[in-house]
């Protein structure tokens, strides 16, 4: 059994605000048992203006973002899987999205770029990241290592979680997070549907960590951070405030799963 757990948050424009905030939830994280934290989709800002993004990761807080959560998870003795960030990408007016793992002696041991570009709209309501952000081009996994076992965690952060085939990729894997900013509009029909697919889909659990309510930049996400199981079962949910879910990796249920509907050894390439 291995302690899992997803911290949802409402970030805002000020970079040490959401840094205040994210060290008080991984402590709640840390308190219930959990030596796997995951950090939602831009944790560290929501900018009042789209190039918020790039300002940040080329002023001189950039470096505050990583060593807060290499020192988080040193400290903790955790993994911790930082949602995203902006990063600097080789053009000047884009940025990465990028997911940075720590493993609990503070190493960064994994670094995935968000390959899958949000674009939305409907009415006034509208977004395109392709603006101000460049695509990463490789799916990333990691091997989370246990007291008796190893997990495969596979790596994507929120509007990937529309494409099935970025999961397939991975192999046989324990357990896929998502990190996400998902729009109230999309989340509330498409979130819960599209993470249990994956889960039942790729028989593993799925771990879904939400930005959550009314932003300054006026924009509404869904939240509803949750943990699902092999079976497409919900574990855990926080439905509409900041806060934790916490809950458990059963390697025997994946098994049994895996077990007794094959699906997996099932498959036909054509």
């Amino acid at each position: 059994m291995m302690p899992i757990a997803a911290i949802q948050m409402t970030s805002g424009p000020a970079l040490e605000g959401n840094i205040h905030t994210a060290r008080h939830l991984i402590q709640e994280a840390v308190d219930a048992g959990a030596k796997l934290v995951l950090l939602p989709e831009y944790w560290p800002l929501m900018g009042m203006h789209e190039q918020d993004k790039t300002r940040l990761a080329n002023s001189p807080e950039a470096p505050q973002m990583t060593s807060f959560m290499s020192d988080q998870a040193r400290r903790h003795g955790i993994y911790l899987i930082g949602g995203s960030i902006p990063l600097v990408s080789p053009e000047s007016d884009k940025v990465f999205n990028s997911t940075l793992v720590f493993d609990p002696h503070g190493d960064q041991i994994a670094r995935y770029d968000k390959i899958h570009l949000f674009g939305f709209t409907k009415g006034e309501e509208s977004y395109e990241e392709s603006r101000s952000i460049l695509p990463g081009r490789e799916p990333v996994s990691f091997d989370l290592k246990a007291d008796t076992a190893t997990f495969k965690v596979g790596l994507s952060i929120c509007y990937d979680l529309r494409f099935p085939e970025l999961y397939r990729s991975f192999g046989a894997t324990d357990l896929l997070v998502v990190p996400a900013a998902f729009t109230y509009t999309t989340g509330s029909v498409h979130w819960e549907i599209l993470l249990r697919a994956r889960a039942i889909e790729n028989q593993c659990y799925v771990l879904a960590s939400g930005q959550v309510g009314h932003h300054p930049n006026g924009r509404h996400t869904w939240g509803h951070s949750m943990l699902i199981d092999p079976w497409g079962r919900i574990v855990a949910v926080l439905p509409d405030s900041e806060g934790v879910v916490v809950g458990n990796i059963e390697p025997r249920l994946m098994d049994e799963v895996r077990r007794n509907l094959p699906a997996l050894h099932h498959r036909v390439f054509t």
